[in-house]
Order: C-alpha cells, then sequence, then structure tokens
C-alpha cells in the first residue's frame, strides 16, 4: 500500500455507493460486462471508481488492453467490501423480519428436478408464503445438494430444499416424502433385452455405471460399491442422457425415470435386488436469531404438507 495513505474516516452514501460500484465491476470481470447489471454506462463506472481511488488513496484495480485486474490493495479492499455489503444486507433483513409482517428477502434453494416436482407442492407452498407474508421478496435458487447445505449454514441461503443424504449439526431437517431410486439402462444397451430373471449382479456390476460424483450414503454405497462406476452427472437431465447412449445405466428416482420407461427408452433392471429409498427434505439452519420470513416460509410447508410433524427423523 503507498506510504501517505489518507485516513478515510467515516463512510458516507456516497462511498458506499462506489463501494457498491466497485463490487459489481469486480463481480462482473470489468468494466463493460457491469454495464448491465449497475444500469449506468462505461465512462460513469469509471468515474465512480476513480473517485474511491482518489478517495482513499489506493490504486483498486488495472484496466485497460491487458484486460480488468484487481491489484493487491483491491483485492483487500473487495473482500472487506463484500463483508460490508452482506452486514448491511443482514441487518436490514434482520430488521426487517422483526415485524409480524415482514419485508426484505428471502432465498430458497432447491436441487435439480424438486422446482416442479408435484410431491414437492413448491407452487403452493409460495402461494400460502405470499399470503402471509406479500411484502417479502423470494428468490428461489438452483443449486447442487453440497452447495445448497454449505449456503444455508453460511446464511447465503434461508431455506434448501434436498435429496436427504447426510446430517449435519446446525441444520434442521423436515421431511416431505420419500423417492424410491432403482437401477436403469437405456433402449440401445446390451442389457435391455435381457429379462431380469437371466441378468446376474455380475453382468449388471460389469456394465459402465454413471453416477452424481457425491459422497453416498449408506444404502446408496451398498448398491454402488461393487459396480463399475465410469462416470459423473449431479443433474438428473445430464445423467438420463448419459444412460439414452446406450454406453451407461444408472440409479433414478422412480417418478423422474418414469416418463422414459412409458416411452420405453428406459427399462429397470433387477428391482428386486437394486434399490434404495431417497428421503428429500427442508433444510434451515438452526438459529437463535428471529427471522419472521422463514418462520413464515415453514409454517406455510407445514400448512402444504399437514402431515409433516408426523414423519419421523431419518
Amino acid at each position: 500500500m503507498t506510504a501517505n495513505n489518507a485516513a478515510l474516516g467515516q463512510i458516507s452514501d456516497i462511498e458506499l455507493k462506489q463501494l457498491r460500484v466497485f463490487k459489481a465491476v469486480v463481480d462482473c470481470g470489468g468494466f463493460a460486462a457491469a454495464e448491465t447489471t449497475l444500469n449506468i454506462s462505461r465512462p460513469n463506472i469509471s468515474n465512480h471508481i476513480s473517485n474511491l481511488e482518489t478517495r482513499i488513496n489506493l490504486v483498486l484495480c488495472k484496466r485497460g488492453r491487458a484486460g480488468f485486474s484487481l491489484t493487491e490493495e483491491g483485492a483487500v479492499v473487495y473482500q472487506q467490501t463484500k463483508k460490508l455489503l452482506e452486514s448491511f444486507e443482514d441487518l436490514r433483513n434482520t430488521i426487517n423480519n422483526l415485524s409480524q409482517t415482514p419485508s426484505g428477502q428471502l432465498k430458497v434453494a432447491l436441487s435439480d428436478t424438486l422446482s416442479l416436482d408435484e410431491r414437492c407442492k413448491l407452487p403452493q407452498i409460495i402461494d400460502q408464503f405470499c399470503l402471509r407474508a406479500p411484502s417479502v421478496e423470494l428468490s428461489t435458487f438452483v443449486e447442487s445438494m453440497n452447495d445448497i447445505e454449505r449456503k444455508v449454514l453460511n446464511d447465503e441461503m434461508d431455506i434448501g430444499f434436498i435429496p436427504y443424504h447426510r446430517h449435519l449439526e446446525g441444520l434442521a431437517y423436515s421431511h416431505l416424502f420419500t423417492d424410491y431410486n432403482y437401477l436403469y439402462c437405456g433402449r440401445m444397451h446390451p442389457l435391455y433385452p435381457i429379462k431380469d430373471e437371466d441378468l446376474t449382479e455380475s453382468m449388471i456390476n460389469d456394465a459402465r455405471a454413471v453416477h452424481a460424483g457425491l459422497k453416498p450414503h449408506e444404502e446408496v454405497y451398498k448398491n454402488l460399491s461393487k459396480m463399475s462406476l465410469s462416470g459423473t452427472s449431479y443433474n438428473y437431465e445430464s445423467r438420463i442422457a448419459m444412460v439414452l447412449s446406450g454406453h451407461y445405466i444408472c440409479f433414478l428416482p422412480e417418478a423422474v425415470a418414469e416418463p422414459h420407461i412409458a416411452s420405453g427408452e428406459l427399462r429397470a433392471l433387477r428391482k428386486d435386488i437394486r434399490n434404495f429409498p431417497l428421503g428429500v427434505a427442508v433444510i434451515c439452519k438452526k438459529a437463535i436469531n428471529k427471522n419472521r420470513a422463514k418462520e413464515l416460509f415453514l409454517n406455510a410447508i407445514a400448512e402444504v404438507f399437514d402431515h409433516i410433524e408426523l414423519q419421523k427423523p431419518y
């Protein structure tokens, strides 16, 4: 850092705006890409950054023919700016959520195909939530199971919908429904025409298999441990595409596979010996801080799933 830094002193609204612009430029990877996000012109963005650099007497970024990059000082300021703005957002949401009619934002993340899975009842949950909290900005995202768990624990997400695959301290779980998973192959696979009574475990174990690429829980591990794991695909759609190629077999939830079974594109292999249950759960962080919006969303789930309190833990 420069030796003659000016003390920043109290941060005004002007500096906050400049810091928000700076963070957006870094997040977007440059001035041009940030124009759309910020909805201001590139010269205006450049002025904000230049004024911020003058104010704090530091060069934050390099821009030119070589492209956009942060200086060492800029990287430090960026990390601290993220923490500052996140703290402001947390404060805003906390205050808004203390009210009986909360406002602010609620972030909900879902794994893979759960958004439109009828058993998940997400449209009905959202309907009940909007009636209870009409002023809350509801944001939904699709993420991997591991990312959802991490983001809920780190307060980056408020609620997650995931297939239950492990228990983590710090998370509360509410069971919604149970998926039954079976082993499938595509119509072009050599195992497709073989009758179940002629299919041996050795034939199944020798076939190339694609799996989710996650550390499996015990029931899943029992089914995968002796198989020829030869590919990974977290998302069901891409996993099915690999199976339809005729080169792979894989486990799928019965409801996900059903349309492809009906069309004859897929068939189940030895459902009697290759199967496992996989629960779907809502997760949220165990916390002492009051979050009225999250409470109302969980209440909406309980209303839609009126049997939810009767479900046993995993």
